[in-house]
């Protein structure tokens, strides 16, 4: 086996994370909380998912949708569906609405509900649910930063929208136009406002967490330069989360060591490539590339309200005339990826404000203007293209965001964030 080096790292993640070419596809991942549709302040037993989910048929990857979509249980008990990459927005968006149906049908079968917000805003205890070494390590290592990561995974969800890296001459535009793009997607779908039950000052209480964990796996990698060059760069200088061990040992790393450190010998045994596959999973900045760029700084939305960023991103990224009225847009914010986003003072702003901020109230509808005029240029999108509308019209239109719909509940003394309202 050819012993990896620092070089032989770099050029591999230089290649398997941007994959070259015209755009093709497009994807979202859509998270959700599970609740009792009764109790919902009362946590969820495991066993009443896994019944839920035991309906589907089996297959290795885990439970098999009708559309295809790749189904995950995070740390916290939260459900994640993985569309399968399509062609069209449309058609993503259509798999994607059936096997939520799907899943929706089954967790009521069980007595239970999904909901659609970026943190749990009621006040049940966080249970790590998941027992997987990785997980063990996770928690481990995210302990000595504060609560922050125990946090992140048993208390937050999110909607992610994935779309190609792009050819040659256009990877880097893209890759700047997605964190230029970030904090407007924050802004603009921020609901989490609420975290055990109480406000915590912050639209995107989530973003708040994110912002606030380890820096080198989840702040922007350096905005200038090739962006292959900076993400392997970035890769080799985030601290190792864990190390895989067979017979049941920990995967604990050790404390501060880089996977850079680790290749030159500061590790228990020498780095592999399946070690550095690994690690770039354990990565968490807001575009992370993994071949196609996954847009990670969305709160999670009530319902089907997912429709809307996968509109609003495909639009922006797909139409050439989109594109330009959203660089447009944005450049009055600066540079949305330095320094240090999403620690920096924009991102921050989107985090507290959303779009009662001004600046980026103007430029989130611009964007969706610009998106609404793409999406009528495009055949069958018609359900995107009226998502998009109404909520654009809600939303941004008012200078609010889904966030206000939570804190306006509470200010009525009502339960915040129940699509099914029952009392216990």
């Amino acid at each position: 086996m050819t012993p990896l080096t620092e070089a032989s790292a770099e050029t591999h993640l230089a290649g398997i994370c941007f994959k070259i070419g015209p755009p093709a596809l497009v994807g979202v991942e859509a998270e959700w909380f599970v609740h009792d549709g009764r109790c919902p302040e009362a946590p969820v037993d495991p066993a009443r998912t896994a019944a839920a989910l035991a309906s589907f048929p089996d297959h290795p990857d885990g439970p098999a949708f009708p559309a295809g979509s790749r189904f995950t249980r995070e740390p916290g008990g939260q459900v994640e569906l993985s569309s399968r990459p399509a062609t069209t927005p449309a058609g993503c968006a259509e798999d994607l609405l059936r096997d939520q149906a799907a899943l929706r049908s089954a967790l009521a079968d069980q007595g239970l509900r999904l909901t659609g917000t970026g943190t749990d805003p009621l006040p049940r205890e966080r249970r790590m649910q998941a027992d997987h070494p990785r997980y063990r390590a996770m928690e481990a290592f995210f302990n000595r930063g504060g609560p922050w990561g125990r946090i992140m995974m048993t208390g937050t969800a999110s909607v992610q929208v994935c779309v190609d890296a792009g050819t040659e001459q256009a990877v880097t535009d893209r890759w700047h136009l997605a964190h230029r793009l970030g904090p407007v997607l924050v802004a603009a779908f921020a609901n989490s406002p609420l975290l055990d039950g109480r406000p915590t000052g912050f639209r995107s209480s989530r973003q708040v967490v994110w912002s606030r964990m380890d820096p080198t796996r989840t702040l922007a990698p350096p905005a200038d330069g090739d962006p292959r060059e900076a993400w392997a760069r970035y890769v080799l200088d985030a601290e190792v989360l864990c190390v895989r061990r067979p017979d049941g040992r920990p995967w604990t790393a050790p404390a501060g060591m880089t996977f850079r450190d680790w290749l030159r010998g500061a590790g228990e045994r020498p780095a592999t490539l399946a070690d550095l596959e690994y690690h770039r999973t354990t990565l968490f900045p807001p575009v992370r590339p993994r071949g196609h760029l996954e847009l990670r700084m969305i709160d999670a939305q009530p319902g089907d309200g997912w429709l809307v960023p996968l509109a609003l991103v495909t639009a922006l990224f797909d139409d050439p005339e989109a594109t330009d009225a959203a660089r447009a847009a944005l450049e009055p914010l600066g540079n949305g990826a330095a320094p240090a986003a999403p620690r920096n003072g924009l991102w921050r702003r989107a985090a507290t404000h959303a779009t009662a901020d001004p600046e980026l109230r103007r430029a989130a509808l611009a964007c969706f203007a610009a998106a609404d005029r793409a999406l009528a240029r495009t055949a069958g999108t018609g359900v995107l293209r009226r998502a998009l509308a109404d909520y654009a019209e809600r939303y941004p239109a008012r200078g609010r965001c889904p966030a206000d719909d939570q804190l306006d509940a509470v200010r009525a003394g009502r339960r915040p964030a129940v699509e099914e309202d029952a009392p216990c």
